[in-house]
């Protein structure tokens, strides 16, 4: 219990709902909101950190992640739009909706594919890479200012066991 006390000593706020349970569910292993409750929490907290950076480039996190899957695509940056959903591991819907606001911002354009004339790629424009380099530049510094609350062992262990955990949860694919 005293890895759930908070920097003031208090129980943090996963252990108060841990307790809450245990006293009215006696009958129930609660021990799994440890882990799960506080990855939750984080999860939203980090999101809340990232998307701060993605607003000052006027994106949402799914711009910023489109257009960071067609700029890590490698000259001529860019992919078909089921490529881009199946990487982002959205539906082809709201990735449409998604093209259509990036393109009406000049930072993607879309035309028919030249090896195959019914598809369609969806390319970054100049303006496009311009931006997310300049926006992944600053995404790595705000993911590094979070990481660097921990010790450079403790992120370590962390990754390990994160990688270990996903790789049994979400097996790679081929």
């Amino acid at each position: 219990m005293a890895d759930d006390l908070d920097r003031t000593g208090d129980l943090d706020h996963v252990a108060r709902i841990q307790a809450e349970w245990a006293r009215e569910r006696p009958d129930l292993d609660v021990s799994p909101q440890g882990v799960i409750g506080r990855l939750h929490r984080l999860a939203g907290l980090l999101t809340e950190q990232l998307c701060v950076v993605y607003r000052r480039f006027g994106l949402s996190e799914g711009e910023f992640d489109v257009l960071a899957t067609l700029r890590r695509a490698g000259d001529p940056f860019e992919r078909a739009p089921s490529e881009l959903s199946e990487h982002t591991m959205v539906t082809t819907g709201a990735m449409t909706k998604r093209l259509d606001r990036l393109e009406r911002a000049g930072l993607v354009s879309r035309r028919r594919s030249e090896a195959d004339g019914r598809g369609r790629v969806v390319a970054l424009t100049d303006a496009g890479r311009d931006l997310i380099d300049a926006a992944f530049t600053e995404h790595m510094r705000n993911e590094r200012r979070l990481l660097d609350t921990l010790a450079p062992k403790e992120a370590a262990q962390l990754q390990a066991l994160l990688t270990a955990w996903l790789g049994r949860m979400d097996p790679p694919r081929s």
